[in-house]
This record gives structure tokens, sequence and C-alpha cells, in this order.
């Protein structure tokens, strides 16, 4: 099955309505990196405003979203998300107590001087957990994958800090 056939297969077995049009318009985020499969990002938009944001996502079998943190601007408050499972296990990372060599995760190989906050929250279906604006963290699908739901404060992607300096946060297209 080829990668995008995968992702709109992970949408379609929740028990989560979307629209024809909305299965069309998945995002597929690589961060540049030419490596989807292990570091990358699928995800459906249903709204993204100047007051709030709401998608899906999807990280297929062990597919990871880089390190990243969303930073306040001047006094404009950075993006405040919470993520909440909806199918599969996701282990979420941010910054606090936590060591490398300790984490249920595997670090993509290529990249894994990137990853350097450890503490580890495992969400379940039904669990979730808010991140604060200017935190770093960064998250990773267990091997059956993962479906996560966002609800957050404006997105502005553009804005985002990525540890990995080779990153840029713009859909691919294949």
């Amino acid at each position: 099955m080829d990668y995008k056939k995968k992702v709109k297969s992970f949408f379609e077995n929740i028990p989560i309505a979307f629209t024809k049009e909305e299965l069309e318009q998945i995002e597929y985020a690589d961060f540049g990196l030419n490596n989807i499969a292990e570091e990358g990002l699928n995800l459906i938009v249903y709204i993204n405003n100047e007051r709030y944001c709401a998608k899906e996502m999807v990280l297929l079998p062990f597919q990871t979203c880089p390190e990243h943190l969303h930073p306040s601007i001047g006094s404009k408050k950075g993006k405040q998300e919470t993520f909440r499972c909806r199918s599969g296990k996701v282990y979420l990372y941010v910054e606090g107590t936590g060591e490398k060599g300790k984490i249920s995760s595997q670090i993509p190989r290529k990249t894994e001087n990137f990853y350097t906050v450890f503490n580890e929250i495992e969400l379940l279906p039904g669990h979730q957990y808010t991140i604060d604006p200017d935190t770093k963290h960064w998250f990773q699908a267990s091997s059956e994958g993962a479906v996560i739901s966002e609800f957050s404060s404006p997105s502005d992607d553009a804005s985002d800090i990525f540890t990995n300096p080779h990153i840029q946060r713009l859909p691919t297209n294949f």
C-alpha cells in the first residue's frame, strides 16, 4: 500500500466522520527532510483562524513529528495546544525530567542530535495533554500508529522553531 493510502486508511478507520473533500485535502508534511515515513505528519485542518484551531493528525507506526516549539512573538503568546489521542498510542515528549536512554520511542537515527527533551507522556485513546506556549516538544506513534486531535490557539506554522535547523515546515505534494 502506498503512503497516501495508508494515511487515508487511518483516518477512515476511526469513528470520526470526514467529508470527501477533507480526505482529498490531507496535508502531508515531510519537513523538507525527504524521509516522511520516519519524520513526518499528516493532517486534516478543520479550522484555523485568529481565535482558534482544530485538526486531526495521523502518525503511521513509529512516525515522528520532530522537536519544535511555538514561540511567543512580542506580546503575542505562542500557540497553546491540547493533544487528545483518538486511536493507537502516542509518546509525547516535553521539557522537564526525563532521560534519552529511558524513553519508549525510537529516535530517528539520521537526526537524533536534534532531539533534546525526554519527559515522556504516554497518550492512549481518550487521554489528552496540554502543551504550553514556548515549550519544546516532539511526538511519535507506537507500533500501531496513532490518530490525534489537536485543539489550540491559532496555528502559525511559519513561526514554529524546530531544533533541527534543516527543517522547513511546508506541505509535501507527492
